[in-house]
């Protein structure tokens, strides 16, 4: 690797598994500095190990939580370079059938955990030199589908948060940006694949939407999370990437 994070403080939550995982495994190649947070202890801890990063434990959906977190990790790295927003929950179905405390709990985690983290870690990066934030928000977030309302609503609030935060923080010299993977095939999507009906059904409509005929690997994603860490990207803020084999045209 060419370390194109060298000497980068970076806390990175969630990357317990899927493309944050391994997107930790590319920035620790790269020479970033790791505190890696999440709610899942085990996992968290186990893809903390793997790259030799420090680990702790939040409920970024808690300002008491994410406000402690933020200031021990800035703490452990000697300031903060760079955050990134990775953490997310996924729940499909009709919007008619949609309870109101699922709603409250995806918008808890995936828009207010977003915020509380921003918030928090805005008195840090200002400390820095070149300080960036990528969050990952979702192709969901631009072309919603059906049974999907819930998910897509929260990501496209973080492609607003990601352009209206890059204009507040232009003074400070923070950059703002945020991608909107498509299809990976993880885990975490289990749920839509569910809704949808099953994997097989979801090959079949995979094939025919997106262009290039497949789903992603999270290894195909996180080169992107590099860059726009990275001061290669130094003149780019304020945007919301598509990586999603064509799909978004």
């Amino acid at each position: 690797m060419s370390g194109r994070l060298q000497g980068k403080r970076v806390v990175f939550i969630g990357a317990a598994t899927g493309i944050g995982r391994e997107t930790v495994k590319l920035f620790a190649a790269e020479g970033a500095q790791l505190v890696i947070v999440d709610n899942n202890l085990e996992a968290g801890q186990a893809s903390a190990d793997a790259v030799g990063a420090q680990f702790l434990v939040c409920d970024i959906s808690l300002e008491d939580s994410v406000r402690s977190t933020i200031d021990t990790a800035a703490h452990k790295l000697g300031g903060i370079d760079v955050l990134v927003n990775n953490a997310a929950i996924q729940y499909s179905g009709l919007i008619t059938d949609f309870d109101v405390e699922r709603w409250d709990r995806i918008y808890a985690v995936n828009v207010k955990g977003v915020f509380l983290a921003c918030k928090h870690a805005i008195p840090h990066l200002r400390k820095s030199k070149a300080a960036a934030i990528v969050s990952t928000a979702s192709l969901a977030g631009k072309r919603g589908g059906g049974g999907m309302t819930a998910y897509s609503s929260t990501k496209g609030a973080v492609i607003a948060l990601t352009t209206a935060l890059a204009l507040e923080l232009a003074p400070d010299r923070i950059r703002v940006n945020s991608i909107c993977p498509g299809w990976v095939d993880t885990p975490f999507n289990d749920p839509a694949i569910k809704h949808m009906g099953g994997a097989e059904v979801q090959a079949k409509i995979l094939a025919s939407m997106v262009p290039l005929g497949r789903q992603a690997v999270p290894a195909e994603i996180a080169p992107l999370f590099v860059y726009l860490a990275s001061d290669e990207s130094s003149f780019m803020t304020a945007q919301s990437i598509v990586i999603d084999g064509g799909v978004f045209n």
